[in-house]
């Protein structure tokens, strides 16, 4: 192919950052996304001259790598300060005081985007700290590139940060149920020290692994078959079908996704995971690899978690130095593994299964359309299996109690135990874990219920693709089957909660809002319908209409019905949801004023 480079020539610290990101590794495409995350880790942004070396170096059309860098919010093609402070104003931070935040930084620095000083604030979507909303992430390039997340941040520390830079001090992850005897996946949050390895191995840490080469590939796949494991992250697919289907695959080689690019907004509950324990993803993902003939994982984590990354960078190369990844992993001759993180960028489309092996391949973070599906060609055109964080953490128990025992726990259609997000108008917000059969009462109980002196008005139950739920359904079991039946969903755990003092209108036009952002553009029914869904609840609920006779509602649903039926992904299919069923189950926007 004969390529034509741009005449832009890098500085010496561009130059450096893509020559350290690529060294030692032969020169393909899928280097992309690590090179032009060295870039704006080192200077703040991508410069034409950085771009152009970072084509020359990779052999990638230009005109390719513009097409990428431009696709992730995290990334910069025009020059900023080196500061830059994502205020988040999606749902948990936007009902806990994200606009006192957005006020504090404009009076300090200016409106969002400019560039006073050394700083430059932008609004962002969610970054995964619903709990302790609201939050910010203060960055600041530089080699190397530090984070913080601030979270609950006032408005003068958040100011402070934003003018001195970010902090080093990480604080500890926790959980409302620390200690709590019951608790299964999140046993070790908060207890046991998340840097070590032996403190992990001496909380049972490995057994499962251990077990699995004991049983050999296909006793592991029926053991996780047998458990009813279903998939975590909204789909809830079978985790032991998947997995068989990939190992049957007589294609080599086969590929490991762990997709923890959880961007969904009040969704935090892989975060907690990652960092209050990172052996334990370690040991699942060898255990997924070791029964689907996996010699190769990629974490694909989101770029907005600093610590977990820190922290999981940490537990690859402890588990690499003891023998628990890479070349005859515990003393088995012939089973070799190794994970390599890929961290996103800022593309909430990239949490969808067949996005991620796009990023990952050097592409758009577009989806793909299915068939063929990923266990046949997935990755790099390979058979590929993908779960999400919480689905692999279940294994390593599978594996040690065996699959009767975790299939006593829950239901029959939905087994184990889920990790639930409570986040908004709640007195202890934080990941809880239940069994699947508890209530939804039952589980806001656990929280704490909504503040004193305040009623509970909604729950948008599993997040923006979910739906709302009434105060007179908390009798709801939270099962997958049961979800299904009242017509909602549990999606990736969401639970927010809105009190009678939530503005329900806002809140609607921030979900179609965030769809509107996040839509990657390929399909017209998602490109123009998110778009057309916005303007149209913009006027419902600004009390405005249509020059029209048209009645605004009834576009919004045609809209709606247009994107589910006909978008290639996910994102498109769920739009609507959310604002449907604020429409259907709690009689709001009838009015056109105030929901």
């Amino acid at each position: 192919m004969d390529l034509k480079f741009l005449s832009f020539t890098p500085t010496d610290d561009e130059r450096d950052a893509v020559d350290r990101a690529v060294a030692g590794k032969p020169p393909t495409r899928d280097l992309l996304l690590p090179a032009l995350h060295a870039v704006n880790d080192r200077v703040g942004w991508i410069s034409q001259g950085a771009l152009n070396h970072v084509c020359q170096t990779l052999e990638v059309p230009p005109t390719d790598a513009y097409g990428v860098a431009s696709f992730y919010s995290l990334f910069s093609l025009v020059e900023r300060p080196k500061r830059v402070v994502h205020a988040c104003v999606d749902l948990a931070c936007k009902v806990n005081g994200a606009e006192k935040l957005i006020d504090a930084l404009a009076d300090a620095f200016g409106p969002a985007s400019g560039k006073t000083g050394d700083v430059t604030w932008l609004r962002s979507p969610c970054l995964g700290v619903c709990e302790r909303a609201p939050a910010a992430l203060v960055f600041q390039a530089g080699d190397p590139a530090t984070e913080q997340l601030l979270a609950p941040a006032e408005p003068q520390a958040l100011v402070t940060a934003a003018k001195h830079g970010p902090s080093t001090v990480d604080e500890r992850t926790r959980v409302p149920q620390e200690g709590d005897p019951s608790l299964r996946l999140l046993k070790r949050v908060g207890v046991v020290d998340p840097t070590s390895l032996d403190d992990y191995r001496a909380s049972g840490g490995y057994s499962g692994l251990r077990n699995a080469l004991l049983l050999g590939p296909v006793g592991v796949i029926r053991e996780v078959t047998d458990s009813k494991l279903m998939g975590r992250g909204g789909a809830a697919f079978p985790t032991g079908r998947k997995w068989d289907a990939t190992a049957r695959q007589p294609v080599r080689p086969h590929y490991l996704v762990c997709n923890a690019d959880e961007s969904e907004p009040g969704t935090f509950k892989d975060r907690v995971l990652l960092e209050g324990d990172p052996f334990a993803l370690v040991e699942a993902m060898t255990i997924a690899a070791f029964a689907t003939g996996c010699a190769k994982g990629y974490l694909y984590l989101r770029g907005e978690y600093p610590l977990a990354l820190h922290l999981l960078e940490n537990a690859l190369a402890k588990a690499r130095e003891r023998g628990f990844l890479g070349d005859n992993i515990m003393g088995h001759a012939g089973f070799s593994f190794d994970i390599e993180i890929r961290r996103g960028a800022g593309a909430y489309i990239c949490g969808e299964e067949t996005a991620i092996f796009g990023s990952i391949e050097g592409f758009r973070g577009e989806p793909r359309t299915k068939p063929p599906f990923p266990v046949e060609a997935g990755l790099f055109g390979k058979p590929t299996v993908v779960n999400n964080v919480e689905t692999l953490v279940n294994v390593p128990l599978i594996l040690t109690e065996g699959c009767e025992a975790y299939a006593g726990i829950g239901t029959a259609g939905s087994t184990g135990s889920k990790l639930f997000c409570l986040s908004g108008n709640v007195k202890r917000p934080g990941v809880y874990e239940v069994p699947f059969g508890a209530t939804l009462g039952e589980l806001l109980d656990l929280a704490g219920g909504v503040p004193d002196g305040r009623e509970l008005r909604a729950i948008l139950l599993g997040g923006a693709a979910g739906g709302f739920v009434r105060p007179d359904e908390l009798d709801l079991k939270l099962t997958m089957e049961d979800a299904r039946a009242a017509g909602t969903t549990l999606g990736s755990g969401v639970v927010l909660v809105l009190d009678d003092t939530a503005d329900l209108g806002g809140f609607l036009l921030r979900i179609a809002a965030f769809f509107r952002d996040e839509s990657c553009g390929q399909c017209v029914p998602c490109r123009i319908g998110t778009v057309r869904q916005e303007e149209a609840l913009h006027r419902v609920v600004g009390g405005r209409k249509l020059s029209t006779d048209s009645d605004d509602l009834k576009v919004l649903r045609e809209v709606g019905q247009v994107m589910r039926d006909s978008s290639i992904c996910g994102l498109g299919q769920t739009a609507w949801n959310a604002i449907e069923s604020a429409i259907d189950r709690l009689g709001a926007l009838e009015k056109g004023t105030r929901a």
